[in-house]
């Protein structure tokens, strides 16, 4: 004889709070994929902005002193282009570090040298957006900085792994050096335990 075990039955309040939590959701996860694609395309048709407006400003900047030429900046401010050959990668520097700005580019971090001045540089960048190449990087590769006056190139001479409150790595230089930082673990949901550091000295400028 085969038993049979008998559900009980959703009450017509359970089953329409049910429905009702199903649409719910629902329509808060299109709300979010909306959010995350509109961000990425505002953030692609930035890049493409930020770029052509570097490109204005170096047809500005011409002759002997550029090198000597600084412009005042402010946060928002397009400060040059980074480039990453070997590993595909090209993102546009602007002043500051908010959040609308990490959402935009990389960030040049306040408190360090401007690119191209003497000392060391920090820039910022997402880990899930244009950092994220970073996580690819090796000692000995070269990394690019297009600004206004002139192209900077950078060899990595150092990676690591840090703590958030390890400003260490971004300790005034005599030299010219680079510092890219961004969270660490790359894929790890929620907010991340520790930075991840590149640190690069200067081996060439061209103005």
């Amino acid at each position: 004889m085969r038993l049979r075990i008998r559900r009980p039955l959703l009450s017509p309040r359970t089953h329409n709070w049910i429905a009702w939590s199903r649409r719910l959701l629902l329509a808060i996860g299109t709300v979010a994929l909306a959010y995350v694609g509109m961000a990425l395309l505002e953030s692609r048709f930035y890049q493409a902005s930020a770029k052509q407006s570097l490109e204005t400003q170096i047809q500005r900047i011409k002759g002997p002193d550029a090198s000597q030429l600084r412009l005042p900046v402010k946060p928002g401010d397009v400060l040059g282009r980074l480039d990453i050959p070997r590993l595909g990668m090209s993102v546009a520097v602007l002043q500051g570090t908010g959040s609308r700005t990490l959402r935009l580019g990389a960030g040049h971090i306040e408190g360090t040298p401007l690119p191209g001045q003497p000392g060391n540089s920090g820039i910022a960048g997402h880990r899930d957006t244009f950092f994220r190449a970073l996580q690819n990087i090796r000692k000995a590769d070269e990394i690019q900085l297009q600004t206004a006056t002139g192209v900077l190139r950078y060899e990595v001479d150092w990676v690591r792994v840090v703590s958030p409150d390890d400003i260490s790595v971004l300790a005034p230089s005599t030299d010219s050096a680079l510092t890219l930082v961004t969270c660490y673990p790359f894929y790890f949901l929620g907010s991340a335990s520790d930075r991840f550091i590149v640190h690069a000295r200067l081996i060439r400028a061209s103005w």
